[in-house]
């Protein structure tokens, strides 16, 4: 509930000083969240914590698999691992059933 509160009064709060602040603001406000987003530092910064995140979650999913998989149904399991990259059954990489690949 207290969170709800506070979710509340933060929009309500929001709401109040946006109207109050204008189009004017507004404009000003979006074309320098444009600016922040072209700027070349920013844009290295959020790839480079891209490459990492699909890193670590490559490496999770990995990790899960091998905990997770013999606790699975066959089926399952050899889904996981042609969507992950390890291939089926067969150790191929497959096509899904939209006929797109992971790779």
């Amino acid at each position: 509930m207290r969170y709800k509160l506070t979710f509340v009064v933060g929009l309500a709060l929001g709401y109040v000083v946006g109207t109050r602040a204008g189009r004017e603001r507004y404009e000003q406000m979006k074309k320098s969240a444009k600016d922040l987003a072209r700027n070349p530092a920013v844009r290295n910064a959020a790839e480079s914590a891209a490459q990492t995140g699909r890193q670590v979650a490559g490496k999770a999913a990995h990790v899960v698999g091998d905990k997770v998989g013999d606790r699975l149904p066959s089926s399952v399991t050899d889904r996981f691992h042609a969507l992950s990259g390890r291939g089926g059954a067969n150790g191929k990489v497959e096509e899904d059933d939209w006929g797109t690949s992971n790779t």
